[in-house]
């Protein structure tokens, strides 16, 4: 049988399991929930659900991955009898999850190239025309959306195709450590504008969004710590296979228990960095911006760099969009191989040999067809119908990203990482992952917390973020 290649290295594995988890929601999504649900209040919460729901899924993840050898499908069908079909869910969740990531991902692609027009003074570059203007008039013109959005899958799918060693962990290796540097260099030009600081206290004080009327009223304990749960869980890229998938291409000496951890704190640093470049750069330059959402990254911000003014702001919309497509990719790419070594497993199985380059194909393709979906629907504003539209409770399906985007993240993925803990906690028992962290001789020195945690904590907080999710999306 042909030998299954993995990562080369521990920090090449550990970049692309870090760029798994960073992605769009951490730019757009953490500072804006952080600072609208009490600011310090949020974070600790966060941090605290992190240690006892994150790090405990990741640890999961990454040992059953490891111990089989295989991808989500295979791994829940190799290891479980009662949740055999569970790796299912985690497959259906990446492939709609890209459908609008990819077309996302072709957004910022745009974005850079409009900043490029502004440095160079071409007629491709904002010319004059404000942050929502520009957004809207990309929305409405569903033919250069695709474009953009294809390019992205395209992107995606050759990465994917070097596979792991040759493809994604040279692209992470190098683009991680980049994202860190950049970001730096951002935070450090937003928090030195007039009145970035009342960004830091949107995001760090408790109560200063309320007493200075940017949100209403302050949200209940309960409200607060589903969203934090919600936000930290698809931070993660939890129970959407990804984890599971790259940890079936780690050897026996890497430290699944440090490195998790290291994947969780890397994970949390970034979401706080982006938030240190985003909200006081909205507060400084462009006060009246969402502060959430896509118009929080393609109007606000872009905003924020055009009222820089001259080669600075271009340069720093090149630098920020260039990081955001990057983080975007580093997520897309980890999605895509969850469905590509599926198949690319099973071929190898078979003794059919590696068709990596054909079923990476195949995957894009199919995931291109969602992408245009999103693209020509442009987040609502083309009139495009949309399942479900019609139905009178709530608002979680206004277009098409919004549909694929409650199905997989709103309930694929928790429902999939709860019943993941029962597995482990009530099925085939938590001495399961200790044996395999153990294999290559590291002692799983917090096994007595991982027993605890997943048999009893992590699964009462997995139904309080699969409830928030509902309510949110639903109610």
């Amino acid at each position: 049988m042909e030998e299954r290649k993995g990562f080369g290295s521990t920090f090449g594995f550990l970049m692309a399991a870090v760029g798994s988890a960073v992605g769009l929601g951490n730019i757009w999504g953490f500072p804006n929930k952080m600072g609208a649900n009490g600011g310090a209040v949020f974070l600790i919460l966060y941090l605290i659900l992190a240690v006892f729901c994150g790090v405990i899924i990741m640890w999961g993840e990454l040992a059953l991955g490891r111990k089989t050898g295989k991808g989500a499908i295979a791994s829940y069908q190799i290891m479980s009898k009662k949740f055999k079909w569970l790796g299912w869910l985690a497959t259906i969740s990446p492939f709609l999850i890209l459908g609008f990531y990819c077309a996302l991902g072709g957004y910022c692609l745009k974005y850079v190239v409009l900043n490029v027009g502004n440095l160079v003074g071409a007629g491709f570059g904002t010319n004059g025309l404000d942050g929502g203007t520009i957004f809207g008039n990309f929305l409405t013109s569903p033919v250069e959306c695709t474009i953009y959005g294809l390019i992205f899958v395209v992107l995606t799918m050759l990465i994917v195709m070097g596979g792991v060693g040759g493809g994604i962990e040279k692209v992470c290796s190098v683009g991680m450590p980049a994202l860190f540097v950049i970001l730096i260099i951002c935070i450090i030009r937003a928090n030195t504008l007039p009145g970035a600081s009342d960004g830091l206290k949107y995001m760090f004080v408790p109560g200063w969004a309320v007493a200075n009327g940017i949100i209403e009223e302050s949200p209940s304990l309960f409200s607060v710590l589903a969203t934090a749960g919600g936000q930290m869980f698809f931070s993660l890229s939890l129970g959407m296979g990804a984890m599971i998938t790259y940890g079936s291409y780690l050897g026996k000496e890497q430290n699944i228990q440090s490195n998790g951890i290291l994947i969780v704190v890397m994970d949390t640093l970034v979401a706080l960095f982006a938030g240190l470049v985003v909200i006081p750069a909205r507060f400084a330059l462009d006060p009246e911006g969402p502060l959430g959402g896509p118009k929080l990254l393609f109007v606000t911000m872009q905003n924020v760099f055009d009222n820089m003014g001259g080669a600075i702001g271009a340069i720093f919309g090149i630098l920020f969009y260039g990081l955001v497509v990057f983080a975007a990719i580093s997520s897309s790419i980890s999605l895509l191989e969850v469905l590509v070594a599926h198949f690319n497993d099973k071929a190898i199985a078979e003794g059919k040999g590696d068709h990596r380059k054909s079923y990476s194909l195949i995957a894009a393709a199919a995931v291109g067809v969602l992408c245009v979906i999103c693209c020509i629907d442009g987040l609502g504003s083309n009139g495009m119908w949309v399942p479900f539209q019609s139905f009178t409770i709530g608002a979680w399906n206004d277009c098409w990203l919004d549909f694929f985007d409650v199905i997989s993240e709103g309930i694929l993925m928790p429902v999939g990482a709860l019943l993941m803990s029962i597995m482990y906690g009530w099925e085939i028992g938590p001495e399961v992952a200790k044996e395999e962290i153990e294999a290559g001789g590291h002692k799983f020195t917090m096994y007595p917390f991982f027993k605890f945690c997943v048999r009893y904590i992590t699964p009462l907080l997995m139904v309080l973020v699969l409830y928030g999710q509902i309510h949110d999306f639903f109610l």
